[in-house]
């Protein structure tokens, strides 16, 4: 017969944890306390080496928390003393600089402040003049093209059309895999629409190039700095400036030359790294197109790229390769230890944790001349040679 008094198989585990005559405040703590009744007690010298233990465990503790908090004091006064840099730079753009942009765009003072990183709030501004507007864009040409892109989706796709649509269909692909931790340019999210207006009124505007994967990154990071409209005037001029059009084009020759010339400052800049990577048969385009189509928006840190961005919309398109030497120098040391294929996922995928300061660093020490030629003359220099190679070729000759 069941015995309503009888304890419950828990209830003596209980009993036993309610006759401890301690009660620990953690679990370091422990080893102070004396052993329960039931089992031998601590020796003296036990019980001081417990008592010695916990001290150096409490002091080793206290040290972290110091540590830690020197730490976040240290962070906190560096964030302090950045916004309060932003803020002075930022009065010195709007008062001083924007309202005269032709007569100091290219001082001494000017550029180095623009080296030191544009403050977010006329990064835009700043990025828009210095890309300029060759191309005569106006904010009507956007609405006449994302109206078009509009009248597309409901018109009968003919042959002509089609390369169109195949453009049009890899924008949607692309946009769901631009910037995804933002969450903001998926489908759903606020900027998707946007990015894909601007995207499908590009490759209206511009059939002979259409869409290449890689623009979606460069489009989002204008459209998260400017105007819709303003976005694309940028996003159209800064695609039709010479390497861009290069590469978008998937113009291989001269993409060889670019890869040239910036081998000539990659063996100058960083000899031991430019011979193990030629031992390696690593060559450049491994990740040196990943880098230019995206214009490191996918490579680097948004932040870090958005700085980069600042002093290439400065210098131009040697600035993307000087960034490009500028991150083989970050990570000289730990690329000297790879293989081919962990030198390959490495630049692919670079650190998360980059820090804008080291790679701006590097890149400072990344000197662009060669036997005393710029990078500019270094290139056209290559592009003679290739000129020079076609007007020998026997096809030239007999045509």
């Amino acid at each position: 017969m069941f015995n309503s008094h009888k304890p419950s198989p828990s209830l003596p585990a209980q009993g036993r944890r309610k006759n401890l005559e301690f009660e620990p405040l953690s679990t370091t703590a422990l080893i102070l306390e004396d052993r329960p009744a039931n089992l031998p007690a601590k020796s003296e010298e036990e019980a001081q080496r417990h008592r010695q233990e916990y001290d150096e465990m409490v002091a080793e503790a206290k040290k972290r928390e110091l540590k830690e908090a020197q730490k976040k004091k240290k962070q906190m006064k560096e964030r302090f003393k950045q916004e309060e840099s932003i803020a002075n730079a930022m009065v010195v753009w709007n008062n001083e600089i924007l309202p005269n942009w032709e007569s100091m765009r290219g001082t001494r003072r000017v550029r180095d402040l623009w080296w030191q990183g544009l403050p977010p709030n006329v990064r835009g501004k700043v990025w828009s003049l210095a890309i300029g507007n060759e191309l005569n864009i106006t904010s009507g040409f956007f609405l006449f093209y994302s109206l078009s892109l509009i009248l597309s989706n409901v018109v009968v796709v003919t042959a002509d059309s089609a390369d169109r649509e195949s453009s049009l269909d890899l924008i949607k692909l692309d946009i769901s895999r631009t910037f995804p931790p933002l969450f903001i340019f998926q489908k759903g999210g606020p900027y998707h629409d946007l990015l894909h207006s601007l995207l499908g009124a590009y490759t209206c505007y511009r059939p002979d190039v259409g869409y290449v994967q890689g623009m979606s990154f460069i489009a989002a990071v204008l459209i998260l700095n400017l105007e819709e409209a303003d976005a694309f005037i940028a996003f159209a001029n800064l695609l039709n400036k010479p390497c861009q059009m290069v590469f978008f084009r998937v113009d291989h020759e001269l993409m060889l030359k670019y890869f040239a010339a910036f081998e000539v400052f990659f063996e100058e800049n960083l000899p031991r790294l430019f011979n193990h990577f030629k031992s390696s048969n690593l060559t450049p385009d491994l990740y040196l197109i990943d880098w230019i189509f995206t214009l490191y928006t996918k490579s680097l840190p948004l932040d870090v790229a958005c700085r980069v961005w600042d002093v290439f919309c400065r210098d131009g398109e040697e600035f993307l390769f000087r960034t490009g030497l500028g991150i083989l120098r970050l990570y000289e040391e730990v690329l000297l230890q790879m293989d081919f294929i962990h030198i390959a996922q490495f630049l692919t995928r670079l650190p998360e944790d980059m820090l804008s300061e080291r790679l701006f660093s590097c890149i400072a020490n990344t000197q662009m001349i060669s036997g005393n030629r710029k990078w500019i003359q270094v290139f056209n220099a290559l592009l003679k040679d290739k000129e020079m190679e076609k007007s020998s070729s026997p096809t030239v000759k007999n045509s």
